[in-house]
């Protein structure tokens, strides 16, 4: 287990707890985030952390969200399917709440760390990873992490989820169960969240692209001098996610075959 918001790079090692608050560095995209949990709240979405400002030394602060944190590797409750199928419904219940926020007045104005990506259905987490929630037993009762907030269309959100919770990896430490049964987890993810057929058939592509942009986005921060991301790259994090992309890309039909098995019963719309 992991304290929230500590995956290890150099921003998240300055991430610290007092009492039920937690103090995290703060970037152009703060004000951006606080606004979005701000509406999260007016829409009583409550797995969220509370926006409580910023304090003098640069840090923004929120409140802390209760519950279990888990990393890579997935054992013990985040590998269960409980935790699989209610981390998909509260995705679902997260993007149903941003939709309004993405139509209000005040939207076109704030900055996101991550570029926008059409249609603007909702405000992506941008990082839905197990490492990212908080966990109530074997449920998923709590989000967390919003610095890559930007919106976007709701399958670029649920790609990346997928990829992650399946999960579609091929490092030994971050890899659980074989492919059939990474599909399963990502069928029934899917299943729960309520994902459409027309999403689904493009969902490892989609998967793919998500992945990449990730990727490139490493690089560009680090050949701006960003030292978390220097280390990532040096760490071969990148080396990682091209593999992944390689084995999404040739695994695509069968991944996608499963996936619309039981699309007929399930739309976002």
């Amino acid at each position: 287990m992991t304290e929230q918001g500590n995956k290890g790079d150099a921003l998240h090692s300055m991430v610290h707890r007092l009492e039920d608050k937690v103090y995290r560095p703060s970037g152009f995209w703060s004000y951006s985030v606080h606004q979005l949990l701000i509406h999260l709240k007016k829409e009583k979405f409550d797995s969220a952390p509370r926006a409580l400002g910023f304090d003098t030394e640069g840090n923004e602060i929120l409140s802390y969200v209760t519950g279990d944190v888990y990393n890579y590797p997935l054992v013990g409750a985040i590998a269960t399917t409980e935790a699989l199928c209610t981390a998909a419904e509260l995705l679902r219940d997260y993007h149903d709440a941003t939709a309004s926020f993405v139509q209000s007045d005040q939207f076109g104005t704030l900055r996101w760390l991550l570029p926008n990506r059409e249609p603007r259905e909702v405000v992506c987490h941008g990082d839905y990873a197990p490492y990212n929630v908080a966990l109530n037993g074997s449920k998923v009762v709590g989000v967390f992490d919003f610095d890559t907030a930007h919106p976007a269309p709701r399958v670029w959100d649920v790609a990346y989820a997928v990829y992650c919770w399946a999960p579609f990896k091929t490092h030994s430490g971050d890899s659980l169960g074989d492919l059939t049964e990474q599909t399963m987890r990502a069928r029934l993810f899917c299943d729960a969240y309520g994902l459409s057929h027309e999403d689904r058939v493009c969902l490892v592509e989609t998967m793919i692209s998500r992945i990449q942009t990730l990727v490139d986005f490493m690089h560009e921060q680090a050949a701006a001098g960003h030292e978390g991301f220097i280390a990532n790259l040096k760490d071969g994090h990148d080396v990682t996610y091209i593999a992944d992309i390689k084995y999404l890309r040739c695994h695509k039909k069968p991944i996608t075959d499963y996936l619309i098995l039981s699309a007929d019963h399930s739309t976002h719309r």
